[in-house]
């Protein structure tokens, strides 16, 4: 599931990365692209793969209404949530996945993110990000919307992702995720740092302390704290 809105830059290397997988039913799985009213070709762009992907573009919103939409559609046992700013660069990634939930009987799975761009700051930060992903799956699970691979049963049992949310819809969903059903998969994805050009490091850092500090609080999620302000927000699934 991809949700997306102007992402004609970031989706073309998403979409490319994904044709490349190894996974042997690649081919064959629905990639659902959820666009949000993009002005700058991002549908059309989306339906381009037709020949290398079995894409579906349908309408989205913000990322939890364009996930939740993909999800829905979907008809697979599993569904993959991906950000439209990442790269699958490692070919043996979805097929490993895979593997990994159905001989794990896992509810969902995630990787470690990586910055392939910007500065040493930009890396820092998601290097830092990812080993907090591996010391949540200890406790109280967490995942980013940028790699969510998810038990279609499960997610539908825990109500999909908070729609009322405009901030962190993702760790609101993950950590009701059980630790023994929760893993991150040795391998990476590759981001932008575009975050953080749009809100700056500190505030990123702040906001990501702020929300575990309020983990219980479900206010917390639905107060708009300016992280969408300016941004083109985007979301891809796959099933």
């Amino acid at each position: 599931m991809i949700p997306a809105k102007n992402e004609s830059r970031h989706l073309p290397s998403l979409l490319s990365s994904l044709a490349k997988q190894d996974y042997p039913a690649m081919a064959d799985t629905e990639v659902f692209v959820a666009d949000a009213g993009s002005t700058d070709g991002t549908a059309a762009i989306a339906r381009s793969y037709d020949n290398l992907l079995n894409v579906r573009v349908i309408e989205g919103g913000l990322p939890s209404v364009g996930r939740n939409r993909g999800a829905a559609q979907s008809t697979s046992r599993y569904v993959l949530f991906l950000d439209a700013d990442v790269e699958l660069r490692d070919r043996t990634l979805l097929r490993r996945a895979m593997t990994a939930m159905q001989k794990q009987r896992l509810h969902c799975q995630t990787v470690d993110i990586a910055c392939a761009e910007g500065t040493w700051a930009d890396r820092l930060l998601y290097w830092g990000n990812s080993r907090m992903q591996r010391l949540s799956a200890w406790g109280m699970p967490f995942g980013t919307g940028m790699f969510l691979l998810f038990e279609r049963g499960r997610f539908h049992e825990l109500g999909g992702f908070a729609e009322d949310a405009v901030f962190a819809e993702d760790f609101l969903l993950t950590k009701q995720v059980s630790s023994l059903r929760f893993s991150v998969l040795d391998g990476c994805i590759y981001t932008s740092n575009r975050r953080f050009h749009r809100t700056g490091h500190a505030r990123m850092v702040f906001l990501f302390f702020w929300t575990l500090l309020n983990c219980k609080n479900r206010s917390h999620f639905v107060r708009d704290h300016g992280y969408w302000d300016g941004a083109a927000t985007e979301t891809v699934s796959k099933a």
